[in-house]
């Protein structure tokens, strides 16, 4: 049985680590070097940095912070936010990390997914797909929550493993910092469907919700319960470990 992973994630914006609820009213939470150093430490298999904003600003990811942190980490990298081309996913490799994030770009040009995986390799490659319950389906949006791109989640993931991407960060954002659990139905249909890792995302909020994600995901990645001190990552690897999950201890 493959490891399941715990991943912290940071949602930087003008250099901050920040956390709200739903992709809205965004509140400070530290520095991401600080913090990002501190969750290895504690234990994180990963670590993912956001800049949240990138996009929506049309500016690029910040870089002097993203090399900052990963100057402090020895544990796996991935970098979303404002990532529109092939130059920016090699500038973002090339200033220390070992994974981009692709999520609005994805959509608007697909080659960009099968270029991107065919210079940097598919392990370098993750499509982030922010998913919201519309109806009775689940549909894909961009530009941090705020544009309705009328895709079948389901199907987009399936599309996106086609196109050569080596993993999908699934976001519930109907979860998103609510720490009611995790869409376990949404990530079930998600990894149902594809061949590559599915990390869970949105709505942790107690060490159970941990357990319910990695029973249908490849991981799970949570910001607001780490930040806030609710869950300490070590403690919450033990528990998984004794309820039978295969973790990094």
């Amino acid at each position: 049985m493959t490891a399941k992973r715990i991943i912290a994630c940071l949602d930087v914006k003008n250099g901050r680590v920040v956390k709200g609820v739903n992709f809205l009213d965004l509140r400070d939470k530290g520095d991401p070097t600080e913090l990002a150093a501190r969750y290895e430490d504690e234990g994180a298999d990963e670590i993912v940095f956001l800049d949240v904003t990138a996009t929506i600003e049309g500016r690029k990811a910040l870089l002097e912070v993203i090399k900052n942190t990963a100057s402090v980490l020895s544990i796996p990298l991935t970098v979303g936010g404002g990532i529109r081309n092939i130059e920016d996913v090699s500038t973002i490799l090339g200033n220390g990390a070992d994974k981009v994030s692709i999520n609005t770009a994805a959509v608007e040009n697909k080659k960009l997914i099968t270029e991107a995986a065919l210079q940097f390799g598919s392990q370098a490659v993750v499509v982030a797909i922010d998913a919201k319950k519309v109806g009775k389906e689940y549909v894909v949006f961009t530009k941090s929550g705020t544009y309705n791109t009328g895709l079948n989640a389901v199907k987009w993931a399936k599309e996106v493993e086609a196109l050569g991407a080596g993993e999908i960060l699934l976001t519930s954002i109907d979860r998103d910092g609510t720490r009611e659990g995790y869409d376990i139905v949404l990530t079930k249909a998600i990894s149902d469907s594809v061949n590559i890792p599915v990390i869970a995302s949105g709505g942790a909020g107690k060490e159970v919700h941990f357990l319910e994600a990695l029973k249908v995901a490849d991981a799970a990645l949570a910001a607001g319960v780490f930040h806030d001190g609710i869950i300490k990552i070590h403690e919450l690897k033990m528990y998984l470990k004794s309820q039978g999950m295969e973790m990094r201890l």
